[in-house]
């Protein structure tokens, strides 16, 4: 895990959102100099107020804690599976996305790819 990158990440994410450091402060409800250390990894945060950078930047805890794991999507994973699902296979799709959530983007396209080829064998 990149802890020492924490910081890098969340300067990254502000500057391509088009954030000053004093805009992006103000939207999370702290001062620019805290956001100023936090970025250059001088000073450790909370929890709260981990995912209240998150949330602002719309990124995932994971990527920024990890490096990986981008963007949220405004819709999440789950909702879209239990909708096209029966509660019936509820448990198992959970499952699978629990087992995919710290997986990188290239074995997830590799997983798929997999997948693709295994499912007309499968029985319906």
């Amino acid at each position: 895990m990149h802890l020492d990158k924490i910081g890098e990440r969340i300067r990254f994410e502000r500057e391509k959102h088009g954030l000053s450091r004093e805009a992006f402060a103000e939207i999370v409800g702290l001062s620019p100099f805290y956001i100023g250390q936090i970025e250059r990894d001088e000073r450790n945060m909370s929890i709260e107020t981990l995912i209240r950078i998150c949330d602002a930047l719309n990124v995932s805890i994971d990527y920024i804690l990890k490096g990986y794991i981008k963007y949220m999507e405004n819709i999440s994973v789950m909702e879209t599976v239990e909708s096209n699902y029966s509660e019936e296979m509820d448990s198992e799709i959970k499952e699978l996305l629990s087992l995919l959530s710290g997986t990188s983007k290239k074995n997830i396209s590799l997983i798929n790819d997999m997948i693709k080829l295994l499912l007309p064998n499968l029985e319906k």
